[in-house]
């Protein structure tokens, strides 16, 4: 029985490798919380400014004509993004009207909530807040993935203050049937690893998370994965994460048939664009919102995923331009 003493020596070496393997990984992909002072000077230059709002320091920035006869606009970003998301459509739009966009709590520069509170009533309640502070009293509201729901929330709830409508591959309102989940999604909802994320953050997961929700993976440049890596360490938005999914659960029926009797109750009018290849939130869901919002336009981008804008703000941003001269023409 020689062996035995020679076995477990073995196994303690496994043991003390793996052990070495595992803090060399950590220490290699340690990414502490960083605080807004040290992401201001590279990631919120002017325009960017910080308007004190419900407790927080909210990320804005606007631009355009503020003397513009034409209804200003305001830009809500999804999960894990930023207001950097429509930079191409905000060079597009600022030549002819005042553009809002601004970091919503829990993401980007904005950083977490002060309660906590990640409800979409909450959301809705500081898309109104955000106009208000900016004196906006009427405007029109676009929004993608987590941003296109509260878009829409926002629009059920005050249809006097928001007149058009634009829907980016939206949540909300029918039951998610995702083909596939950004890496970063799935940690950041698993009691075991949500954890270690708050300290711990490759940015592989990072890279693989963004290529996943675009429709080509190769757009997916280093300087784009440096933007959603300094976005997901502003101090608290990886623990407002795991926050928001806990106490959003999509898949209640209560809730999706509440949200879905709000959709069907939208007037306004309402651009509904969508990446055919989005995985996250399929296709057929864009099909739902026009069976659903009776004044409606519906433009599939064949070739784009779940973040068509920011994919190709090109091809985007051309519907959207003719969406909004319509309400010119209307007024003439």
């Amino acid at each position: 029985m020689l062996w035995l003493p020679k076995l477990a020596l073995v196994i303690i070496m496994l043991v003390a490798l793996l052990a070495l393997l595992v803090v060399g990984l950590v220490v290699w992909h340690w990414a502490p919380d960083r605080p807004l002072a040290d992401l201001k000077s590279q990631w919120a230059p002017p325009p960017s400014r910080f308007i004190d709002l419900q407790g927080m320091q909210v990320h804005v920035r606007e631009q355009g004509p503020t003397d513009s006869s034409a209804t200003p606009i305001m830009l809500l970003h999804g999960t894990g993004a930023s207001l950097h998301t429509w930079d191409g459509w905000t060079d597009a739009l600022m030549t002819q009207r005042r553009v809002i966009r601004v970091d919503l709590p829990g993401f980007g520069l904005t950083g977490p909530d002060p309660n906590r509170d990640y409800s979409i009533e909450r959301y809705a309640d500081f898309v109104i807040a955000v106009a208000d502070h900016l004196n906006l009293s009427g405007f029109h509201l676009a929004g993608n993935s987590l941003g296109g729901r509260i878009a829409w929330y926002t629009a059920a709830l005050h249809p006097s203050r928001v007149e058009r409508l634009i829907l980016v591959d939206a949540s909300g309102g029918y039951p998610l049937q995702a083909e596939s989940v950004p890496l970063a999604f799935k940690i950041a909802q698993n009691p075991l690893f949500s954890g270690i994320m708050n300290y711990v953050l490759p940015r592989s997961v990072i890279r693989r998370s963004v290529e996943n929700v675009y429709g080509d993976p190769n757009l997916v440049s280093a300087a784009l994965v440096d933007l959603y890596f300094a976005m997901a360490v502003r101090a608290g938005n990886r623990q407002a994460l795991r926050d928001r999914f806990r106490q959003d659960p999509l898949d209640n029926p209560r809730l999706v048939a509440k949200e879905r009797a709000m959709i069907q109750q939208l007037q306004q009018p309402t651009l509904i664009l969508w990446g055919a290849l989005d995985r996250l939130i399929p296709v057929s869901h864009a099909h739902r919102y026009a069976a659903d919002i009776a004044n409606h336009q519906l433009v599939i981008f064949a070739s784009l995923g779940h973040i068509p804008h920011e994919e190709d703000p090109v091809a985007t941003i051309a519907p959207v331009l003719q969406f909004l001269a319509e309400e010119t023409n209307a007024d003439e």
